[in-house]
């Protein structure tokens, strides 16, 4: 009697998270893939959530052709190499990049490579790690954008490092150092990280800043800001100034889709002060007020802050390592691809710090 058929890498079927249209995220199977020449392969383990997901899911994006497989914060194992592909192996643990900048541009040959004009991501033009494996494109390999995850680092931390590496360059831009009074706007990951890394680059005190209490109380038990602002009980202005003695912070980063955030941050602001607009506002309500004599007159600079590059992503793998900005416990829920629906849901309602697919 004939044994059962044997499974083979040609019909092998996978588990895939695919955005159809706004609200149409379906979970279905794909045949498992193989890596081209000048890709590579990887066993995804850990693709962790991010509002822009839940964003995509809402209303799409113009950047994604779907039907499309998403998620963007990648870490996983390598399991097959493609032809001219050198320097990896089956069983490395790695990273990927999201932002891919296409290293040949004129803002790429200037070394801003945040904004590449050809840039491109994953999740967006290319399939994402919302699945059980994952091609890894030539895009990516071409800018050195897949990075060797350090020893001690688990796969859920690895993850963590694309956002955090967007924070990274948000802060460099905004020059936060010694001696720095900063106020975060916005208590979700992305506050937590930039609380967290401003402390590493020596900031005298970090203030935490929301409108949503129960999200505000979540994330400060946990990064434990000098002061947790509850800007839906208090003038949050007015709270700023009196923490900083009437003078205001010396960097204001906000960390939220807010055009008022934005506003109010300019008033919170010390002389010389310096506004981060980190967090993107939506396409219909892209302009807010500028009071210029309040620019002009205190000489505040207004700095916007445009995702990562290759080598923010390994500074922030070699910050995770080193145990200068912790992450760990900043992963509050980890579920399979199956439960993608609730993993959005729950990132929707603010209701963990950062959530995790773990297919």
């Amino acid at each position: 009697m004939p044994g059962p058929p044997t499974t083979t890498k040609e019909n092998a079927r996978v588990k895939v998270a695919r955005f159809y249209a706004p609200g149409d995220v379906r979970l279905e199977e794909a045949d498992e893939p193989t890596p081209a020449a000048g890709e590579v392969k990887i066993r995804v383990r850990n693709c962790s959530t991010c509002g822009t997901d839940v964003k995509i899911f809402n209303n799409g994006h113009p950047n994604m052709t779907p039907p499309r497989v998403m998620g963007h914060e990648i870490a996983g194992e390598i399991v097959e190499i493609g032809e001219g592909v050198t320097g990896w192996s089956p069983g490395d643990r790695v990273q990927v990049i999201a932002a891919i900048p296409d290293g040949t541009c004129e803002e790429c040959d200037r070394g801003r490579m945040t904004v590449c004009t050809n840039q491109t991501s994953m999740g967006y033009q290319y399939d994402g790690g919302f699945a059980e494996y994952m091609i890894v494109p030539p895009a990516v390999m071409a800018v050195d954008g897949l990075n060797r995850i350090p020893e001690g680092v688990g796969f859920a931390e690895a993850s963590v490092a694309e956002p955090f590496a967007c924070v990274i360059n948000g802060q460099e831009l905004a020059g936060v150092g010694k001696d720095d009074d900063v106020v975060v706007v916005g208590a979700g990951p992305i506050g937590c990280l930039h609380i967290r890394l401003a402390r590493a680059r020596g900031a005298r005190r970090v203030f935490l800043l929301d409108l949503n209490e129960d999200r505000l109380r979540i994330s400060a038990d946990v990064v434990r800001p000098d002061a947790a602002i509850d800007a839906s009980q208090v003038d949050a202005i007015a709270d700023v100034r009196r923490l900083t003695n009437g003078r205001g912070a010396d960097v204001v980063i906000t960390a939220a889709g807010s055009g008022k955030a934005q506003e109010d941050a300019q008033h919170m602001l010390a002389r010389g002060g310096r506004l981060s607009a980190f967090g993107g506002l939506p396409k219909d309500r892209p302009t807010v007020t500028i009071d210029a004599n309040l620019v002009h007159y205190r000489e505040l600079t207004i700095i916007g802050a445009n995702g990562s590059s290759p080598d923010h992503n390994k500074q922030a793998l070699a910050m995770i390592a080193s145990g200068e900005v912790p992450v760990a416990d900043l992963i509050t829920v980890r579920l399979p691809l199956d439960q993608i629906h609730t993993a959005l849901d729950t990132v929707a309602k603010g209701e963990a710090i950062k959530v995790t697919i773990e297919p």
